[in-house]
């Protein structure tokens, strides 16, 4: 257990002054947004502060690496919204318990290694998406409700919020220039608040959101038929949920990895998601995953280390049971310029600066993942369609690059050197290469500097040997890697070829 617990291994050197501080600015900054989507998606509002307390304090102690700070997250609250409007909070719970076993499972296969087949262009794509998410999202706190009308603010109180606003910027903004000792945006936070308290000014406070006053999240079984009919509603969701989740918080702890220079565990952070997980389900949480803005607000704090993460969770909870009436007064505007802020800093402004060295394709995958992030709300599908995109342009250039060098030796041998992947995408190509008609009866091909990649390729080369057999033609097989022999005995009643291994060569391998 001693890795889950460097917190308090003294061979480690924490900042404890920074941590804390750090810890409470996330806090600040995770109640509104917490208490923000439990609403839109029409769960009482203690169940959005409920799953920033139990994701924050679980996965800051056993997460995948320090820093990363998780909490009731929009992304995979959107997921549930259906599910609560055609059947209810209790089956949400089921849902959110579910998903959590899902991700434990990921974890415990160690199925998390595959976020490395996110390509840089999507990264860039999701990440600058959901900066533009963040920013939008502010936007919102610059209405009011009128006669049950959302509408946006104009006169005074729009003059109010735009200057405190601005103020708060200026402070994140100038303040680290001037001394690093305090978090900025805990700075900016406080000097808002007491501008406000202290000149009566009026203002949007957290109050005009939600009530934040309750007690301990209480244990609560999902009173929910226990049948497969149940579970046929609920596993889409809690799978779509899990996928999700999954999505967002190995890509954030890809994105710390960049940022820190060290290197966190994708396995260990599946677990201790799908663990804090279950506890929303049974502990009135509505459920979540690593929050890409509060992690960043943590880590331009100055955090290094789990302390933060678990101070932020706590906060949240002493601010539940004990600090409601004092929070509640916290003007919007001081955290509405926190998180402009971060979306500034969240922003992959260098992708602006590369452009023009990246290849088209990757210009294009890197915009459409943005646009899909952003219209549609939907992290996993934007990552998923990006992905797919450029697998599918790798597959595209890797065809092209099959080619094969044509010769005949002195016994009047036919020899065909191929080079590059031989795969789906490149057997039409592959096929060409070949005179079937104007070889001699003898014809080695030499797979010396390619291979054999599935069974598209197999039977590309069933097919190159039945033409040449009814031409009363031979061929041969030569330098093929161990796997490829192996693929090709698996498919001994598709192909029937003559495999030859020359001695006095090597035989490929990976």
């Amino acid at each position: 257990m001693k890795q889950y617990f460097k917190l308090f291994d003294f061979t480690q050197k924490v900042d404890y002054k920074i941590e804390i501080l750090a810890g409470l600015t996330v806090a600040m900054t995770m109640i509104p947004e917490s208490l923000s989507f439990a609403i839109l998606a029409g769960f009482p509002p203690l169940v959005g502060l409920y799953a920033a307390f139990i994701m924050g304090l679980v996965t800051a102690i056993f997460g995948g690496r320090p820093g990363l700070v998780s909490g009731g997250a929009g992304a995979t609250v959107i997921v549930l919204i259906a599910l609560m409007k055609s059947h209810g909070l209790e089956f949400v719970f089921a849902a959110v318990a579910l998903a959590g076993i899902i991700q434990i499972l990921v974890g415990l296969f160690k199925w998390g290694k595959f976020i490395r087949l996110v390509p840089q262009p999507v990264m860039f794509g999701f990440v600058n998406g959901l900066a533009i998410i963040i920013f939008m999202s502010q936007l919102e706190q610059f209405k009011t409700i009128v006669n049950g009308q959302s509408v946006w603010l104009s006169g005074n109180p729009l003059y109010i919020m735009v200057g405190l606003v601005a103020l708060t910027i200026s402070i994140v903004f100038f303040l680290p220039k001037i001394t690093k000792v305090i978090p900025a945006s805990l700075v900016a936070i406080l000097v808002v608040f007491g501008i406000v308290l202290g000149f009566g000014i009026e203002t949007k406070t957290v109050a005009d959101i939600a009530s934040i006053s309750g007690g301990f999240p209480p244990f609560h079984i999902p009173n929910i038929p226990f049948t497969l009919e149940t579970l046929q509603v609920v596993f889409p969701y809690a799978l779509i949920m899990a996928s999700v989740g999954l999505t967002e918080g190995l890509l954030t702890l890809n994105l710390v990895d960049e940022i820190t220079k060290t290197k966190g565990n994708g396995n260990k952070e599946c677990i201790a998601q799908g663990s804090a997980n279950i506890l929303n389900g049974f502990f009135f949480g509505m459920g979540g995953c690593p929050m890409i803005a509060q992690t960043l607000v943590n880590l331009s704090a100055g955090s290094r280390a789990r302390l933060s993460g678990i101070i932020a969770a706590l906060t949240i909870l002493i601010i539940i049971l004990f600090g409601a009436p004092i929070i509640e007064l916290l003007p919007m505007a001081a955290l509405v310029g926190v998180m402009i802020m971060v979306a500034i800093g969240t922003f992959e402004w260098i992708s602006f600066r590369v452009i023009n060295k990246m290849p088209k394709h990757d210009i294009f995958v890197g915009v459409l993942v943005a646009i899909v992030t952003v219209f549609l709300h939907n992290l996993a599908l934007a990552v998923l369609i990006g992905v797919i995109i450029s697998a599918l342009v790798f597959a595209w250039e890797s065809a092209k690059r099959i080619r094969a060098k044509k010769y005949i030796d002195e016994k009047g041998v036919k020899h065909y050197e191929i080079y590059g992947p031989l795969f789906f995408a490149s057997t039409t190509a592959f096929a060409e290469k070949f005179d079937v008609v104007g070889d001699p009866n003898e014809v080695i091909i030499d797979f010396a500097e390619s291979k054999i990649a599935d069974m598209s390729a197999i039977d590309a080369v069933h097919k190159i040997t039945e033409r040449y057999a009814k031409e009363n033609k031979t061929v041969h097989l030569r330098h093929l890697s161990e796997d490829c022999r192996l693929l090709l005995r698996n498919a001994a009643s598709i192909i029937e070829v003559n495999i030859v291994e020359d001695p006095t060569y090597k035989v490929a391998i990976d």
